[in-house]
């Protein structure tokens, strides 16, 4: 799956597939928990968490791994060193395996980017 039609991230999770389901709905949670004023919408075709209607977290269940978007340059700044031996695209942190994501981390960049608006890319 790589773009749902998916209406809210409920269906999202209903239809990605049942090896990534509990890692996905646990990113869930922790942006549910961590995003404190951001809504939680779908968009681009994936669960996307916007403040102020500017996306700023998404993650995703793509063909070969679990996807988390992070659109602040600033928060990908701050956190260069423990993100440099993981696999980055440009704003795109990337898990192979549901059970190789680093919930640590993600927590981390998910209480980074709630602590104040920055420029999204």
């Amino acid at each position: 799956m790589v773009q749902s039609t998916a209406k809210d991230v409920d269906a999202y999770l209903a239809e990605v597939p049942e090896e990534r389901r509990e890692a996905l709905a646990r990113l869930r949670r922790l942006c549910q928990a961590e995003l404190t004023g951001f809504d939680e919408v779908m968009a681009y075709g994936m669960p996307v968490y916007q403040r102020g209607g500017t996306a700023e977290i998404a993650f995703a269940s793509q063909k070969r791994y679990i996807s988390v978007y992070l659109m602040r340059g600033d928060v990908r700044e701050a956190f260069e060193e423990r993100l440099a031996g993981q696999d980055m695209g440009k704003g795109c942190l990337r898990f192979r395996r549901p059970e190789s994501v680093d919930f640590g981390l993600v927590r981390d960049l998910l209480r980074a980017t709630a602590a104040a608006p920055g420029e999204v890319c």
